[in-house]
């Protein structure tokens, strides 16, 4: 199932993992597996991964990186598949994957011996490229009656779903936001008008893709293979440069 219909369907570079995940997803949807089985063995992965950077087998770091990528999306497929929209699950995913990120560079930082100030801002500029992606693309899954279950601003503790603890989505939601309110914050305020603007060409939210999870991890899995490592950290701190970019360009769409 997708997260936005047919129609309004781009080409999401950062989603290549989707076809493989659909097939996990619909192989474990009679079974008693749950989505956020599935995010603890994206988390699994994602360790095993960065395990192997340390060790220096970079072609299994890369393995594990982009195994990751996959189970991340599969999560979310299995819970549409079962109709079992979670926060606790949606928070979960998205508390692991900034923690996961943060190890990953500095463990980059770690056997590269480069500056840790310009690892941190690499840390930086990943969380706010990934925001500003999820934040226009999250505008586009609420109009078109796609998934809602990321909502637009984070702001108030939702209302737990049927099956759901409120007082376990209450702990997740706080974390969520201690992690991530001012990565949120900081873009909507570059970009506050954008959840009511009409235009999100499908050419610009693929180019956008190019900010989310998952080709980020595409990247840091080829630079690896390559024994590109070195380059990794500048990378992501001057590709955040393309952050306004993107935003005037919004803006100048509508």
């Amino acid at each position: 199932m997708s997260k936005l219909p047919l129609q309004n369907k781009f080409l999401d570079l950062s989603d290549y993992g989707r076809p493989i995940a659909r097939l996990i997803a619909n192989a474990l949807k009679e079974t008693s597996v749950t989505p956020i089985h599935v995010t603890i063995a994206f988390i699994i992965s994602g360790l095993l991964g960065i395990y192997f950077i340390t060790v220096g087998n970079f072609v299994l770091a890369a393995i594990f990186l982009i195994l990751k990528s996959i189970l991340d999306a599969a999560d979310g497929e299995l819970a549409r598949i079962k109709n079992t929209p979670s926060y606790v699950g949606r928070y979960l995913d998205s508390i692991a994957d900034i923690v996961l990120n943060f190890i990953i560079l500095l463990t980059i930082w770690h056997i590269t011996s480069g500056s840790l100030i310009l690892s941190f801002l690499a840390f930086l500029g990943i969380q706010l490229q990934g925001t500003l992606y999820n934040y226009y693309y999250v505008i586009l899954r609420n109009r078109w009656n796609g998934d809602t279950t990321s909502r637009i601003i984070e702001k108030g503790i939702p209302k737990a779903f049927e099956g759901e603890n409120q007082k376990t989505v209450n702990i997740y939601f706080g974390l969520y936001t201690f992690l991530y309110g001012l990565f949120d914050r900081l873009i909507y305020q570059l970009d506050s008008t954008a959840p009511d603007a009409t235009n999100f060409p499908n050419w610009f939210m693929s180019w956008l893709s190019t900010f989310g999870l998952g080709f980020q991890l595409l990247i840091i899995s080829i630079l690896l293979v390559l024994k590109l490592e070195v380059i990794i950290i500048p990378f992501f701190v001057g590709y955040t440069l393309m952050i306004p970019v993107f935003i005037l360009i919004r803006k100048s769409l509508s």
